[in-house]
């Protein structure tokens, strides 16, 4: 498990100003990102008694950044959660583990001590005289041999094979049809309605997914399932009790915590395959959410035609255990990308019997079928 957060690079091999100093160019040079950086502060005096005034938890305005500081030391479940908002952390090695490393080969700093901390060596960089990886060193960890190796004054190349990696690590998209609820105002599964060439609404919702993502499911609840399932549609059953939607996306993340998720509510019969490719190719892998909004409907965010990044798992757990039920609360308060809706009218959720009853005459004309 990461150390920090799911993308995470520490960097190690050359004394702790270098490493710095590499940090701080990857960080000026991918602006895009919203980067961390992990370090141990050398100028702490020895017998520090603490934090000013004695406080467990100290919060700074400091007008152009916000520092929090706390008292006792973390543990790995509070460090990645501090993380979390972040789409790369780069760590000092000399001072902390991560799940995949770039190593400077300098001979002011020998790596001989530290190869235990070498798991998963992705960038090698070479300082000074250095040729290559030490016969000692690559005799020990033989894969060092077929990683990929540049000078550590090759900036741009440092920058470029970064970002890179950062795309590659983007998480696969699985898709989510949400329709566990009680269908009470409709009087019906809103989900058994047929509006499209004798469909259901999940199975057309399925449909329309499958060509975007890496797999597919529908999200219902316990009474559903053996007859959803039986329609041959994978599901996957409600784990969050009485959440209404966020209960389906967090039932999703437990599922497959690592996937991204469409998730699409199975109530909207207008949508089309057309808008749902544009939220997959504008979609920011590196943001909590992508969204539509509609710039005539008071600027809200639409939480049910949205790409949920993993990364706003631990938000919505966070905004859970705080009262919040609301997904579109959770985008308001996100980090997220915003699309603006291409035809608000493919966002239109059908809830009302008397609706139904318009929208099947409507798509079931002559000129629309």
């Amino acid at each position: 498990m990461a150390t920090f957060a799911r993308n995470e690079l520490a960097i190690l091999g050359t004394n702790c100003s270098n490493i710095n100093k590499l940090a701080q160019w990857i960080m000026g040079a991918l602006p895009a990102y919203r980067i961390g950086y992990a370090d141990a502060d050398h100028s702490a005096e020895a017998g520090n008694d603490g934090m000013p005034h004695r406080a467990e938890v100290l919060f700074s305005d400091k007008i152009a950044y916000t520092r929090v500081e706390y008292a006792r030391p973390f543990n790995a479940i509070q460090q990645r959660h501090c993380f979390n908002d972040t789409d790369l952390v780069l760590v000092n090695g000399n001072h902390f583990i991560a799940s995949r490393q770039i190593i400077v080969i300098d001979d002011a700093k020998p790596l001989h001590k530290k190869l235990s901390k070498l798991t998963h060596v992705v960038l090698v960089l070479l300082a000074g005289n250095a040729t290559g990886v030490p016969e000692d060193i690559s005799s020990q960890l033989p894969e060092l041999l077929t990683v990929p190796v540049l000078s550590v004054e090759d900036k741009e190349g440092l920058v470029h094979f970064v970002e890179n990696w950062m795309q590659q690590r983007k998480p696969v998209l699985n898709g989510l049809v949400l329709s566990g609820g009680q269908s009470t105002r409709m009087g019906m599964d809103k989900g058994e309605i047929r509006y499209h060439a004798h469909k259901t609404q999940r199975q057309y919702v399925y449909e329309l997914l499958k060509p975007l993502c890496n797999e597919v499911f529908v999200s219902c609840n316990a009474a559903q399932a053996t007859a959803v399932a039986e329609q041959g549609l994978p599901v996957i059953t409600d784990s969050f009790m009485d959440m209404g939607p966020l209960g389906g996306i967090l039932s999703a993340f437990r599922h497959t915590p690592d996937a991204a998720w469409l998730v699409v509510a199975c109530d909207l019969p207008y949508l089309s395959a057309i808008t749902l490719g544009i939220l997959v190719a504008e979609r920011d892998a590196f943001r909590m959410a992508t969204a539509f909004w509609d710039p005539e409907g008071g600027n809200w965010p639409e939480p049910l035609t949205t790409i949920w990044e993993p990364a706003s798992y631990s938000w919505l757990l966070q905004l859970l255990a705080q009262g919040y039920t609301s997904p579109r609360e959770a985008l308001i308060n996100a980090n997220i990308a915003l699309l603006p809706t291409p035809d608000k009218k493919e966002l239109l959720n059908v809830n009302e019997y008397n609706d139904y009853v318009t929208t099947s005459h409507e798509l079931n004309e002559p000129d629309n079928r």
